[in-house]
């Protein structure tokens, strides 16, 4: 048995190591290995074509990223945000729940691709989500921002996390099942996918509570700045008294100030008119 082989594994670890593109280091790696296995270029190349039309769909997110893309360069992130900017109720926590509950419905079924951090949490969940902040506690500062940001991504790993182990034809059952046959405890994948669903109700009513509290945490947190006078309306309390407006009277105080001051308080008297051009005589 021959270890020639094993160089491919060589080349990928010297690949990484000096920073060369790994698009370019994993195909010359597999080229490499097959050469050293004795095989033509021909068939090396045949192999890795086959490989790649027998897994065509593992490309698919390749294929959405583009488009993805080219919606956020036409305002998508706003247009998301103008859309839950228009229902009154809509809370992050509510809006969170939500998705939350889509999440692990459509993961339970298998369609687990269909929603993660690049197809929906960047362009239409944390947009929404920020949104829905600013409805409730006015304009958000960048570390709070960046918190609800965090939050829909920790929704989108909750929910796909617990929500796929429900679908009994998804890989970690499986090896579940096979962990669990070679200690001798023989269960199949349905049983093991019953079993996931109480887990999934309890992580749903966990991180909900958590995204209840981060509403309630947005409520009783100082405005940072906005127009109005209640945060939930859309509006804020400016937090820097410096900023805020004067109230009318004093406007109308620093008016007639404004004027006054404006006034030439250093000119020279009217001279009183003499007698000779009033026309009147002197006693």
């Amino acid at each position: 048995m021959t270890y020639l082989p094993l160089l491919g594994i060589l080349i990928i670890v010297l690949g990484f190591a000096l920073r060369f593109n790994p698009m370019v280091v994993v195909p010359v790696a597999a080229i490499a290995t097959g050469l050293l296995a004795g095989l033509d270029i021909v068939e090396v190349i045949s192999k890795l074509g086959k490989a790649f039309n027998d897994s065509r769909l593992i490309a698919v997110p390749w294929i959405v990223l583009p488009v993805i893309g080219l919606l956020e360069r036409y305002g998508l992130q706003q247009r998301a945000g103008a859309v839950i900017g228009g229902f009154r109720a809509a809370t992050v926590g509510r809006l969170l729940i939500l998705y939350l509950l889509y999440r692990q419905a459509i993961s339970a079924i298998g369609l687990h691709s269909t929603a993660g951090h690049p197809q929906t949490v960047r362009p239409l969940v944390a947009p929404m989500a920020v949104a829905a902040a600013e409805k409730q506690h006015g304009p958000l500062d960048e570390e709070t921002s960046d918190k609800v940001k965090a939050y829909a991504a920790a929704t989108d790993n909750v929910g796909l996390f617990f929500g796929e182990d429900i679908f009994f034809a998804i890989g970690s059952i499986i090896l579940i099942q096979q962990i669990l046959e070679s200690y001798g405890i023989p269960l199949s994948p349905v049983e093991l996918a019953v079993w996931a669903i109480p887990s999934a109700v309890a992580a749903f009513i966990v991180h909900s509570t958590r995204l209840m509290l981060l509403d309630r945490s947005l409520q009783s947190s100082p405005a940072f700045a906005g127009e109005g006078d209640r945060p939930k309306d859309g509006g804020g309390v400016l937090s820097d008294p410096a900023r805020m407006p004067p109230p009318r009277s004093a406007r109308r105080l620093l008016r007639s100030r404004f004027r006054l001051s404006a006034s030439p308080r250093d000119a020279d008297p009217p001279t009183p008119p003499s007698p000779e051009n009033s026309g009147e005589e002197l006693p």
